[in-house]
């Protein structure tokens, strides 16, 4: 399709769109002057749309009303975002005739889709896990997107220039095992044999994806969306935290839940167990480790938590807790 011609498909988009479009907002749109807009109208009428000028101030153009749209017409990437759109609705969706809608939706688009494109959808959609209820995602770039899921499915290896959160650039090479949708956010997680470790990566710092010659297995262990939540428990942030909780999994985990903490039960624990009014066989120690940038929000976590616990490291926590029980203190007594 030539540009000026997917230009005009573009108007005919934002008209259908609804309500009037200004001359300057319809030139900014398509990246054009308003002479060049005219001459893409004048091309709609000229294919039976109709389209009115609307005269004034707010004038602009509009279509006509009670006009039926033609057939709807996805690019690609329009495709892709529907699909991504309906697979989160049906994980989201509060009720049995949501899910239903979104499936049989997804179902009618795939039916009419070129072969090519319908098997990258499916290789995104076979690769994608989610690590709870998604909420609002942002779109990742559908380039990067497709040739990801597609080294996923097919155990290709794939390199990828990222970009961290600190700003800094790197190109390396990925054994992806998955994708993840995780708290608005879109990540692979795979193997790094550049170093021998598990690495995930947020695609929205992926500028460049590419598939490279040859396959790898994927190992036994946690599924994607496990290791996922894992790399964000172990990941290298400023403070490194140790405590012991006194409870259960259950009310350790409510408050410090997987993303954000490494809990393991501890073989022995030589002082005595504080009373509670917990399972006695449920109840009991555990190691706790997580690392943060900052440490001010753990003690309102540990006072929520509300269970008996010791804080191994670091010295600056024990301050913080210190100082938080103190001004909890001298609320409690001011009258």
């Amino acid at each position: 399709m030539s540009r000026p011609t997917g230009r005009v498909l573009t108007l005919l988009e934002l008209l259908q769109s609804g309500g009037t479009r200004t001359m300057t907002e319809l030139a900014d749109r398509l990246g054009v002057d308003p002479r060049t807009v005219r001459r893409y109208v004048d091309h709609l009428i000229d294919l039976d749309v109709p389209v009115e000028a609307v005269r004034g101030r707010y004038g602009g153009y509009r279509l006509a009303p009670g006009y039926r749209l033609p057939p709807l017409m996805l690019s690609d990437d329009e495709a892709l975002a529907v699909s991504l759109g309906l697979a989160v609705a049906r994980r989201s969706g509060p009720a049995a005739t949501t899910a239903t809608a979104s499936e049989t939706a997804a179902a009618k688009i795939r039916r009419v889709l070129p072969e090519r494109l319908a098997r990258r959808l499916d290789a995104v959609l076979e690769s994608l896990a989610f690590t709870a209820p998604p909420g609002d995602f942002a779109a990742p770039d559908p380039a990067v997107l497709l040739a990801v899921a597609d080294a996923v499915r097919h155990r290709r290896p794939l390199s990828i220039r990222y970009t961290d959160r600190r700003g800094r650039r790197s190109e390396r090479t990925l054994h992806p095992y998955g994708l993840v949708a995780h708290s608005g956010r879109w990540y692979v997680t795979g193997a790094d044999p550049g170093i021998g470790e598990d690495r995930t990566f947020r695609l929205d710092g992926i500028t460049d994806a590419r598939i490279l010659p040859g396959s790898f297995e994927a190992p036994d262990g946690p599924d994607p969306a496990r290791r996922v939540l894992t790399a964000f428990a172990t990941a290298e942030y400023r403070h490194e935290v140790t405590l012991r909780v006194h409870g259960t999994i259950e009310e350790i985990r409510a408050r410090l839940p997987v993303h954000i903490a490494t809990v393991q039960e501890q073989e022995q624990e030589q002082e005595q167990e504080p009373a509670t009014d917990a399972d006695p066989a449920a109840a009991r120690w555990f190691r706790v480790e997580l690392r943060a940038e900052r440490l001010d929000w753990l003690p309102g976590v540990l006072a929520a938590l509300d269970r008996p616990f010791v804080i191994e490291r670091p010295d600056e926590l024990r301050d913080l807790v210190t100082a938080l029980a103190d001004r909890l203190a001298a609320g409690a007594r001011r009258t």
